[in-house]
């Protein structure tokens, strides 16, 4: 027996970098900093009045009980005519289980399926938690570099070369954390033909960014350019970034009969049903009023655009358009090696970060910890006030540097 009380699959894994960043900032601000905060990855609007008052009147209702594990039904039917109507995809709601947010929907597909020795394919630079959740269910990700020439997207060669007889799953987010790179239709048929050829690879799709796109006409979804590998995908999603339902913890996934039934006998022995109240909730978002979505959308282009422009004019730094997401992936290349005011030399993105904090008060999260080195990302999740703000002082730091 290990003379840790700790278990060595919790042991393996590390607290999420970007909440370590937004820790750091917060304890900065006590001791009486001011900190431009650029990490945090969620909308700062309130969630829209429609849906807060259905959550009212649910508890009006008395709607405070236990539900299905799986979710309401109206909840499930909601989930399956969004699918059909967003996606061109066809569910029963039987095989569609509501989870306490699309994280929780990751996890408990990974800890499901994954054995010792399974294999789970990351394209870099990917969402922070992808690796670790691997790791807490035994599994080992393989994290598979995507370059920024080639927009930091999965190409078909480089997945073929990734793929092993070990290989369990393949995730793919798009528009993805954090770069906000989006797949087009023709990039998901490519990767489909790949996984045409090996029909021992699942394949996890999470697109809990779909709905923030910045170029005209969505692509189309994976399943629908090739629905063969529907007996063999999860399609993961939540209403947490398109509705500005963060704190509601509301995912979901939609699958094969197995896979979801097996989710659904975990979920009952672990978190059982999500909250009710936040399931009346994601109904009145998913089936009412859509304005907000269009209209948050437009705002992020505006900032994105803004913070774009910024970036691009300090020498030493750069930004390639993304296509989706709140987020910006900076290359920041031509900070490495050189030195600080104070004497400390920048060795890699990590420093950047760091010296940015300490000396500009601007909070970022260092590339290494999506994969893919030296750059660190930003969030545009914020008034365009405080966007220019933390430019400023990132241009006046970088100008500082010798």
């Amino acid at each position: 027996m290990s003379a840790s009380r700790i278990a060595a699959r919790v042991q393996r894994i590390k607290p999420s970098p970007s909440s370590a960043a937004a820790d750091r900032a917060a304890e900065l601000r006590r001791e009486g900093k001011t900190i431009v905060n650029l990490v945090v990855g969620e909308p700062d609007f309130d969630t829209p009045a429609h849906i807060r008052e259905a959550a009212i009147e649910a508890m009006a209702r008395g709607e405070t009980r236990y539900t299905q594990t799986a979710g309401t039904p109206a909840l499930r039917a909601a989930i399956a005519q969004k699918l059909q109507r967003e996606n061109g995809l066809s569910y029963d709601p039987k095989h569609i289980i509501v989870t306490c947010g699309a994280k929780h929907a990751i996890f408990n597909a990974l800890a499901v399926t994954v054995e010792p020795g399974d294999e789970v394919l990351i394209p870099a630079p990917y969402w922070v938690s992808y690796p670790d959740m691997t790791l807490a269910c035994d599994g080992t990700p393989v994290v598979v570099p995507c370059t920024e020439a080639d927009g930091f997207k999965l190409t078909p060669a480089v997945l073929e070369k990734a793929i092993t007889p070990r290989t369990r799953w393949l995730i793919i987010n798009s528009p993805t954390n954090p770069t906000g790179a989006s797949y087009s239709t023709a990039e998901l048929r490519a990767l489909a033909d790949v996984l045409l050829r090996h029909p021992h690879v699942l394949v996890m799709m999470d697109d809990i960014y779909e709905h923030i796109r910045f170029e005209a006409g969505a692509p189309q979804h994976l399943l629908a350019i090739e629905p063969q590998l529907s007996s063999r995908t999860l399609v993961i999603n939540g209403v947490s970034k398109t509705y500005a339902m963060t704190g509601w913890r509301i995912g979901y996934v939609a699958g094969p009969a197995d896979l979801i039934g097996a989710l659904e006998t975990l979920q009952s022995q672990s978190t059982s049903n999500a909250c009710s109240i936040s399931q009346a909730a994601a109904l009145a978002a998913l089936t009412g009023d859509q304005t907000f979505v269009q209209q948050s959308v437009r705002i992020y282009k505006e900032r994105r655009d803004h913070a774009l422009k910024a970036l691009n004019a300090i020498p030493g730094i750069s930004c390639k358009t993304p296509g989706g997401a709140f987020y910006l992936y900076v290359n920041c290349s031509g900070m490495i090696g050189r030195t600080t005011p104070h004497g400390k030399r920048l060795d890699n993105d990590v420093d950047v970060v760091l010296y940015l904090l300490e000396h500009a008060g601007v909070a970022l999260i260092a590339g290494t910890a999506y994969g893919v080195s030296p750059f660190f990302r930003m969030s545009i999740a914020t008034r365009i006030e405080i966007i220019d703000e933390g430019c400023r002082k990132i241009a006046a730091a970088v100008a500082a540097l010798s």
